[in-house]
């Protein structure tokens, strides 16, 4: 399983293309907004002759879902999210103009995930985790044997999502990371919504947040 990522939007948010020697991929967290950054998205799948299977929200704060309709658009695949995320989705309609983000495409959901599910594609499958806090709807994807999870916002090299937003609460985010990021192996590479990659082992003992909260 390869990960590709690309920081994209005014947010630098990190947007995430996962496939395997199958070809099939998904697109997690479209922040792509203008022409140049759909562009770039769009190069690198017909580069790599991949063959998009499915669209994935970790969860749906503007800048994570920029690029939602073009996806779907482009290569006519579904959206899913986690339902509890569908207020997030709607309200940004009115959230992306406030951030100077005019030419939005609004975006509708597909489909709906659980914890417990999993994401498949070609070869490989990714276990559903359901980690809110952030969002109310926030979900990770782990593979164990690959040693990867795709975590949006919750857990950040040495910081963590914010969770002054609607939606957000810090007691809520914190029993996320200790209950169920913090339970998987350390040395499994965390791929964030913002900024670097981590992994499990360096957070529990360099994050300020979490360092002291380890099982």
């Amino acid at each position: 399983m390869t990960v590709k990522q690309f920081v994209f939007n005014a947010f630098s948010e990190n947007t995430f293309v996962v496939y395997d020697a199958s070809k099939e991929c998904i697109i997690i967290d479209p922040g792509c907004y203008d022409k140049e950054e759909k562009a770039l998205l769009k190069k690198f799948i017909e580069e790599h002759n991949l063959t998009v299977t499915l669209l994935i929200n970790t969860h749906c704060h503007v800048d994570h879902v920029l690029g939602n309709q073009f996806v779907k658009n482009e290569y006519n695949v579904p959206l899913t999210i986690h339902k509890l995320d569908v207020g997030t989705l709607k309200a940004n309609e009115v959230v992306a103009p406030m951030y100077g983000f005019l030419a939005y495409e609004s975006s509708e959901a597909d489909d709906f995930i659980n914890e417990g599910e999993q994401i498949k594609f070609g070869n490989s499958a990714l276990d559903v985790l359901f980690v809110p806090g952030h969002s109310p709807g926030h979900i990770a994807l782990v593979n164990q044997k690959e040693k990867i999870c795709l975590g949006g916002d919750v857990l950040f090299r040495q910081s963590i999502g914010r969770t002054d937003l609607p939606g957000g609460d810090f007691d809520t985010l914190m029993d996320s990371i200790k209950n169920k990021l913090f339970t998987l192996p350390d040395d499994v590479t965390v791929y964030c919504g913002h900024g670097p990659s981590t992994n499990i082992g360096y957070e529990k003992q360099y994050n300020p947040f979490c360092g002291v909260m380890a099982p």
